[in-house]
């Protein structure tokens, strides 16, 4: 039997065309199940050896971060960042094991910044912290941009989209400490503005077959909580105590966040707001005097809710495009389409 391994092997060698490998993929897919439509599938274990792996680098490289912490404190990013990378060398590029890879991007781009953030001068206040931050930040985008070309990893465009979005708000707050008091707003905007690129690479694989799916998949994860907390803090659910109103303005967002979630094929906004769904419906049962089952109610019936809009998500998905206009239809991943090898 053929494994992933070998094909990627087989046209490394030159043996088969990447088309060709990626053609007998999609026979052996189609052959083992029914094709599969509007599916948030994406590469995150090739076999139990991908654990092993993780597990084993997690522990090389906490070691190694501890050793040479406990000599030189700010230096102790650098043997890790270093070390990832050359575990992704093997791993990564010949390996292909997507766990690992993940773990050793993420090992990469937090020693990369902790190294320019332990070494950079600070001389007290939390102006200087952020500006510390932010130089930081930018070297660390630098870097994961250096990985990207190296090793094409996707999770590295989210990760690299992040370290920005942190370094923006921290210059903003080193520069204009004022601007503390709208720290909600502008996490809202950066979420509405990682979605728009989450969006672009969406729209550039309408039909899921490449590896930008996965490079949007891991951007929506990222765009997803930066939307819904800055929202629903601005609503006042996180004060300690939702009132009625609140909780149903709650549960009407959350239908409209479905809504969109159906229309863009992604689950990750509706996952993102769940817990203050579960917050604000709990609330509701409360007021109502079920006070001690008010959770259990709640999670059954979100659950069950959830439940069968996964069930019937194709057909729900397919009425709620017949209702967009077309222009916008057309730029939306497709309703049918063949499953992912």
């Amino acid at each position: 039997m053929y494994s992933d391994a070998d094909l990627d092997s087989a046209v490394a060698a030159g043996v088969l065309s990447p088309a060709a490998a990626a053609a007998f993929r999609a026979h052996a897919v189609a052959r083992a199940m029914p094709a599969a439509v509007d599916e948030e599938q994406f590469r995150f274990l090739t076999g139990f050896n991908d654990i092993f792996v993780s597990i084993a680098a997690t522990l090389m490289l906490g070691a190694l971060a501890w050793l040479v912490g406990s000599v030189a404190g700010p230096f102790a990013g650098l043997p890790v960042a270093v070390a990832a990378w050359g575990l992704a060398e093997y791993f990564t590029l010949q390996r292909r094991m997507a766990l690992p890879s993940i773990l050793l991007l993420l090992a990469f781009a937090g020693g990369v910044f902790l190294t320019v953030y332990g070494l950079t001068p600070k001389w007290g206040g939390r102006s200087e912290e952020a500006r510390a931050a932010a130089v930081a930040l930018a070297i660390t985008a630098a870097a994961v941009w250096a990985h990207w070309r190296r090793f094409h990893v996707p999770i590295t465009v989210a990760a690299g989209v992040a370290a920005l979005v942190a370094m923006t708000l921290s210059l903003l707050l080193s520069t204009v400490p004022e601007a503390r008091a709208a720290i909600i707003p502008l996490l809202l905007v950066c979420g509405l503005a990682a979605f728009a690129v989450a969006m672009w690479w969406d729209m550039s694989d309408r039909t899921r077959t490449t590896r930008r799916s996965d490079i949007a998949f891991w951007l929506h994860l990222l765009a997803a909580p930066l939307i819904v907390h800055p929202i629903f803090s601005l609503l006042g659910l996180l004060g300690g105590r939702a009132t009625p109103g609140e909780a149903v303005a709650v549960l009407l967002l959350y239908v409209g966040l479905g809504i969109v979630a159906l229309a863009i094929d992604r689950r990750a906004l509706m996952v993102s707001a769940l817990a203050y769904v579960i917050y604000a419906m709990s609330t509701l049962f409360r007021e109502f005097g079920a006070v001690s089952l008010n959770l259990a109610f709640t999670a059954l019936i979100i659950g069950s809710a959830l439940l069968l809009l996964s069930a019937f998500w194709h057909s729900v998905r397919s009425k709620v495009l017949a209702a967009l206009p077309r222009e916008l239809r057309e730029r939306l991943p497709v309703v049918d389409r063949p499953a992912k090898a």
